[in-house]
């Protein structure tokens, strides 16, 4: 397959796979710890409860983050051409880019979000790079 197609089709699939388990993530939130009388969809009731909500609250979506950009990175390490570990890095800077706009539209608690930003995305992107480079290691190449 071309590199260039590959490396594109790299960060769509990272970028997919990531949202999927970030969404799914988030859904699994909702179930275990569902707020009573809030509709999930609606940002700005959600917005104006945050701030209020204690800590078991926010672990769902931190684990969102975490796992979401994890999986991404791992499929866009597999799947790019070269450069692997810049291609898992960049899953954990688009997904730093959601989390910073995320955390602009529904503020919660200043622990949280630094927590979030500083842990939830590079530093998982670079994991999810080193668990890649030990997939291809053990198994060979995956495309």
């Amino acid at each position: 397959m071309n590199p260039i197609l590959r490396n594109i089709l790299a960060i769509i699939l990272g970028w997919v796979a990531g949202s999927i388990v970030n969404m799914g993530l988030i859904q699994a939130g909702h179930a275990v710890f569902p707020i009573e009388g809030l509709d999930p969809n609606d940002m700005d009731a959600l917005a104006s409860l945050m701030p209020t909500l204690s800590f078991e609250y926010f672990i769902f979506p931190f684990l969102a983050h975490a796992l979401g950009t994890l999986a991404g990175a791992i499929i866009a390490f597999l799947i790019a051409s070269k450069h692997k570990m810049t291609f898992a890095l960049a899953i954990g800077i688009l997904f730093l880019i959601g989390g910073i706009w995320v955390n602009y539209l529904i503020p919660g608690p200043s622990w949280f979000a630094f927590s979030d930003i500083l842990l939830a995305y590079i530093p998982m992107a670079w994991i999810g790079g080193k668990i890649g480079a030990k997939l291809l290691n053990r198994y060979g190449s995956v495309v």
